[in-house]
Order: C-alpha cells, then sequence, then structure tokens
C-alpha cells in the first residue's frame, strides 16, 4: 500500500512538472524570434526526431518500426495524429509569436470540453447530467466570444480541435507503442515533409537558423529535447496516477500560458474577453466537480466489490 502512495506521489510530481514546461512553452517560443512559425515548427518535428533516434536506439527499441509499417491500419493513424500534433504546434507558435498568446491559452482551456464533445460525436459515448452543462457552458463562452471579438475565435478553436482529436486517434491506438515510440513514429513520418519545407523557405531567404548567431541555432536546436522531455514526463504520469488528478493537473498549463501572456509579453485582455474566459472556467469547474464525483464513486464500487469477494 505504501508502495502504491509512493508511485501516485511519483506520478504527481511527474505530471506536475509536465504541465509546468508546457505553461512555460510562450515564453520558450518566444525566445526562438525572429525564426517565424513554419521554421520552428520545421526546426521541431526534425530535432524531435534526432532525439527519438538516439533514445531508440539506445534503449534498443526498434522491433516496434517494422510491426508499425506492417500494420496498415496503425500506420495510417499514426500518419493522422501527426498531421493533427503538427497542425497543433503550427497555429500554436503562430499564436505566441504574433501576440496572441492568451488566445493559445484559452484553446487549451476549451481542450476538455472539446474532447468530452467528440466523444459523443465519434465514439457515441453517453454524457453525465454535469458533463452535459459543461459542454453547454463552453458553447455559451464561444458564442459569447465570437460576438464581443466580432470574429470567430479561430485559433482557440483550432488548438482545442486539432488537440483532441489528437488524442482520440491516439485512443484509437491505444497502448499498442509507448510514448517515445509513437513521438518517435510522428515525427519520422513529419520529417520529409519538413524538409521540403526547410528546402522551400531556404530557397526563399526565410530562415534564420545559422544567420542570427550560436545562441539562436542551438535554441532552435533545443527544440527537440524542450519537446520530448514533457511527454516522458506526463508518460510516467499518466501510468501511476488517477485519471481524475490527470484531468486536473491539465489545467496548469493554461494557466501558466494565461500568465505569460499577461504578466511576461504585455498582452493585454480587455474586461469583456475576460468575462468570456469567465464563462469557460465556470464550465471547467462543474466538469472537475463531475470528475472528482465520478472518481470517488468508481473507488468505493471497487472497494465494495472487494470487499465482497472477500479480497
Amino acid at each position: 500500500m505504501r508502495k502504491e502512495r509512493d508511485e501516485v506521489s511519483k506520478g504527481t510530481i511527474y505530471g506536475f512538472a509536465a504541465y509546468l514546461l508546457w505553461g512555460a512553452f510562450p515564453l520558450y517560443f518566444h525566445q526562438l524570434l525572429p525564426a517565424g512559425a513554419w521554421e520552428i515548427l520545421v526546426h521541431r518535428i526534425l530535432w524531435t526526431l534526432v532525439v527519438c533516434v538516439v533514445g531508440v536506439v539506445a534503449l534498443r527499441r526498434t522491433a516496434f518500426i517494422r510491426k508499425l509499417i506492417r500494420d496498415k491500419r496503425r500506420f495510417a493513424l499514426v500518419a493522422i495524429a501527426s498531421l493533427l500534433i503538427a497542425t497543433n504546434w503550427l497555429v500554436y507558435v503562430f499564436a505566441v509569436n504574433t501576440g496572441r498568446t492568451s488566445q493559445a491559452s484559452l484553446g487549451y482551456f476549451l481542450n476538455p470540453l472539446v474532447t468530452i464533445a467528440l466523444g459523443v460525436i465519434v465514439l457515441r459515448e453517453r454524457l453525465r447530467p454535469l458533463q452535459w452543462i459543461a459542454v453547454g457552458i463552453g458553447a455559451i463562452a464561444c458564442v459569447y466570444l465570437t460576438i464581443e471579438g466580432g470574429t470567430f475565435p479561430w485559433i482557440s478553436m483550432v488548438l482545442a480541435g486539432s488537440f483532441a482529436s489528437y488524442g482520440l486517434a491516439k485512443k484509437r491506438l491505444g497502448g499498442s507503442l509507448t510514448a517515445f515510440e509513437s513521438l518517435a513514429s510522428e515525427t519520422a513520418i513529419l520529417a520529409p515533409i519538413a524538409l521540403v519545407a526547410l528546402f522551400i523557405l531556404a530557397g526563399r531567404g526565410d530562415t534564420t537558423f545559422g544567420s542570427e548567431g550560436v545562441g539562436h541555432s542551438l535554441w532552435l536546436a533545443s527544440s527537440g529535447i524542450a519537446t520530448a522531455i514533457p511527454l516522458l514526463l506526463f508518460a510516467a504520469a499518466a501510468a501511476r496516477v488517477p485519471l481524475v488528478t490527470i484531468g486536473l493537473l491539465q489545467f496548469i498549463t493554461p494557466v501558466l500560458q494565461l500568465l505569460c501572456a499577461v504578466l511576461f509579453l504585455d498582452e493585454h485582455l480587455p474586461a469583456a474577453r475576460w468575462v468570456g474566459f469567465g464563462i469557460v472556467w465556470v464550465a471547467l469547474i462543474v466538469l472537475s466537480i463531475d470528475s472528482i464525483a465520478s472518481g470517488s464513486r468508481s473507488r468505493r464500487l471497487a472497494r465494495a466489490a472487494t470487499a465482497s469477494t472477500g479480497g
């Protein structure tokens, strides 16, 4: 029992560290200026692949490659996941480096609600009453922000939609790949596209790697490690802590992103925009209450089942 508690404690720390790093990403990507979003995306893909190749070879985990290539369905799902995460990365960096980090933050606040909506639409999942209420409040927030801003909040919705769809693709894959194997597969699929994009950018003179000093080039090259570390921390957390805990920890990232936007990147949010965020937060509070209640109910049922079997 004590060992189990220790593992949960470790998992919570790993999860907190992962979401803390993701929350600080606006400051990291802002540091990569004057590189544009496309160049940052290309380097992120290629350097992450380098990190993954080194890790896969060092750990001697190459057997999954042959299996993945032979399984057309699984390969197609990984390819879809790779395109979705690339879209997410591109739009996120564009948001940060054009002074719209708060919109990116809103996207990740909305992500749990969009994930639930996808579960209903695609997987035909049945929602509990509080989940319906949370999704409804989230929809009201989107309508309000569209009216208030005069335009559809496309950055927020693309980020929420692409990441929720990425999660759906990963769910369809199941546990067939570890987090490291999955990242290696996704970046390997994206690498040829990234190389073509890099040559196009270089031909147009739109690259900064090697022309803005050694420090800037090292920052771009570090994007591989910056991508891999929080993902591996998250994988370690997910294997040790209840889903409810992960669900609550995930709000650390958009909160920190919003703080980065307001405190460090000098983004101004009008009062009406704060109202929109407030509506989303109400939805998330309702969702969190439902998650905690559901988790408690599941644990009580598990204890009752154990007691009835004499375990």
